[in-house]
């Protein structure tokens, strides 16, 4: 099979190589999935330039955890009848070295659910760590319907989908973005409002433009960065449930003043969620897809020979929603 893979950290176009590998049997509990899509994601891109340094130890990683495609075969102890299910990939490049960035790949079978018939399969790259992180922040900490729900970067990746889940869940949203475009993008996905977060004091915004509210939830993608005006429009008793913390990748907390708040933190990753969260997180998704109940915001699509541009899409950061490769 063909295969993106890198055996050393560096930048996407010098290190990510197109070679043949041996095409994987799936083993016991495992099914052999021929992927179409691969789906790529910011903490790939940062695996590949090298955040996390022992990844390279036992050999070259076939980068990426999520994507989408067609059952070729099973192991000993999956039913056959799953030959020819399609599904979405996810969690393949963890604790692991082959990831999504290949033709096939085996995985476990828990991991490749069905992807319903109505649902393309570049939508399918978009269902692991975009949708199940947003289900997640949202639903972690109890029900959010009639509360206020802080979605900081409505128009990302996460973000998008958090927007969906809350306002579907009976969450009234309101949605942080810097430009018009993405303003819209919020919108649409079901928020309410929308401040500008390049504006200082965005935080007080919030409240005035919700006429005195707090807020009750916060589904967050800069915790440190956004945590001085998270302060200003979160009620006492809130959570903030964060998923990235870029730009301040240590923050310091105000301890006295979050204590005297009785603030809840939660920090999310889809690859440490608990099975019982996946489960729901998977089987709501499928049932949304069924009905088209969720929007979807696919940045760019791109095929297999320039998945190095992909990646620095990624980095650059020029491009909101999903970025997804085509085998």
């Amino acid at each position: 099979m063909k295969a993106i893979s890198f055996a050393e950290f560096g930048p996407a176009n010098q290190v990510l190589k197109v070679s043949e590998w041996a095409t994987p049997d799936p083993g016991p509990g495992e099914v052999l999935v021929k992927l179409c899509t691969t789906g790529v994601n910011p903490s790939d891109v940062k695996k590949r330039a090298g955040g996390f340094p022992n990844l390279l130890d036992d050999g070259a990683v076939i980068p990426h955890s999520d994507g989408a495609g067609v059952i070729e075969g099973v192991g000993s102890g999956v039913p056959t009848s799953r030959i020819g299910e399609r599904v979405f990939v996810y969690q393949a490049q963890y604790a692991r070295l082959h990831g999504t960035a290949a033709e096939y790949v085996a995985i476990d079978t828990l991991r490749a659910p069905r992807l319903p018939d109505n649902t393309a399969f570049d939508v399918g790259a978009c269902v692991g760590i975009p949708i199940l992180t947003a289900h997640r922040c949202v639903f972690a900490d109890g029900d959010v319907a009639g509360q206020w729900v802080l979605v900081t970067g409505g128009a990302g990746r996460v973000g998008y989908y958090a927007i969906q889940w809350a306002q579907r869940a009976g969450a009234r949203v309101i949605a942080t973005a810097s430009n018009e475009a993405d303003a819209l993008a919020c919108s649409e996905a079901g928020a309410e409002q929308v401040v500008n977060h390049r504006e200082p004091g965005w935080g007080r915004q919030v409240v005035e433009q919700l006429g005195g509210s707090q807020i009750d939830r916060v589904i967050d993608v800069e915790f440190g960065a956004n945590l001085p005006e998270l302060l200003d429009c979160l009620r006492t008793g809130a959570t903030i449930a964060t998923y990235s913390s870029t730009v301040v990748p240590e923050p310091i907390l105000p301890f006295r003043t979050m204590m005297f708040m009785d603030l809840t933190v939660r920090m999310v990753i889809v690859y440490a969620m608990p099975e019982t969260a996946k489960a729901r997180a998977v089987a709501d998704t499928q049932a949304l897809l069924v009905e088209e109940g969720l929007r979807h915001r696919i940045a760019q699509t791109l095929p297999f020979a320039e998945i190095a541009r992909a990646h620095e899409i990624i980095e650059e950061g020029s491009v909101r929603g999903c970025v997804v490769v085509t085998l």
